[in-house]
């Protein structure tokens, strides 16, 4: 496999298990070392360049906290693990980011889940590093607490311009805060684009038309069905929905109009990311076979 991710995004990183996620991850921070070729991260090898390490944060499924300290005394223990400068400042404005001020002097041990997953986020980027790693960051959580990770991780990016490597198996989350993405099985990346080019690629456009007249639905239906360059329409009450082919979804808007059809809705409907996964993962077991 060859990738890389630019300085600031958030990069996905997907598969499912055992496609070789985690090694890659710990192959990047030098804990593996690879059998060929190198992983470069800012520029350095992180199984030499130990110096290096302190420019990279990362959250593996165990949140590296500890039950019978508070929240700030875990905090201040790793501040001094990483020697960092006005420890309790930086303690605090973290307790602040990740919403735990009020518990900050309660017992890990009694905080839920999704509590710990954000104070192992913040012990994570303790140090300002450049670039943080997340493995399956939201895994367990109920949706509440990953809408709560979900919004650190955009935080992150947005407020703290952090490079943000993301391994997930929730495509929804992925979808939602990701730029970038590349699509692994067993140990191949098979999809590697943005969010954006991925959903929205491919010769046919889903499209679907809400008329404010449900009167004039077969009228508009037997309209476009004369026209060149649309497939596949389907008539719903008063929404039909359609594939275009060579033709542009304004097009099909103001033919309607021009016609005497009241259009109330027209919205592009884009493939999802778990859509182009199951498609991905589907040609990859057909390659293997």
């Amino acid at each position: 496999m060859s990738f890389s991710v630019d300085t600031g995004e958030i990069f996905g990183y997907l598969g499912p298990n055992g496609a070789g996620k985690t090694t890659t991850l710990r192959v990047l921070l030098g804990l593996l070392s690879p059998t060929s070729g190198t992983a470069i991260v800012l520029d350095a090898d992180l199984s030499k360049d130990d110096s290096m390490r302190r420019r990279v944060g990362v959250l593996m499924e165990n949140n590296g906290l500890y039950d019978r300290l508070t929240a700030r005394e875990n905090l201040e223990y790793y501040a001094r693990l990483y020697e960092v400068n006005r420890p309790g400042n930086r303690v605090t404005e973290l307790l602040d980011f990740v919403g735990l001020t009020e518990r900050a002097g309660d017992m890990v041990g009694n905080f839920s889940t999704g509590m710990k997953r954000k104070l192992g986020i913040a012990r994570a980027i303790l140090h300002e590093p450049e670039i943080l790693f997340l493995d399956e960051p939201t895994s367990g959580l109920d949706p509440e607490a990953q809408h709560m990770v979900r919004e650190l991780i955009l935080r992150l990016s947005r407020v703290e311009s952090m490079t943000v490597f993301l391994n997930s198996h929730n495509l929804d989350e992925v979808q939602r805060i990701c730029s970038r993405v590349a699509i692994l099985h067993q140990g191949r990346i098979r999809a590697l684009d943005s969010i954006q080019h991925l959903t929205s690629a491919g010769k046919k456009t889903g499209f679907s038309i809400t008329l404010a007249d449900t009167t004039q639905a077969s009228e508009a239906e037997d309209l476009l069905s004369s026209f060149g360059g649309i497939g596949e329409i389907t008539r719903n009450g008063n929404v039909l929905g359609m594939m275009l082919v060579t033709i542009h979804a304004h097009e099909v808007v103001t033919t309607l109009v021009k016609n005497g059809i009241w259009v109330e809705e027209a919205r592009i409907q884009k493939r999802s990311l778990e859509e182009i996964y199951l498609d991905v993962m589907r040609q990859a077991e057909g390659d293997v076979a």
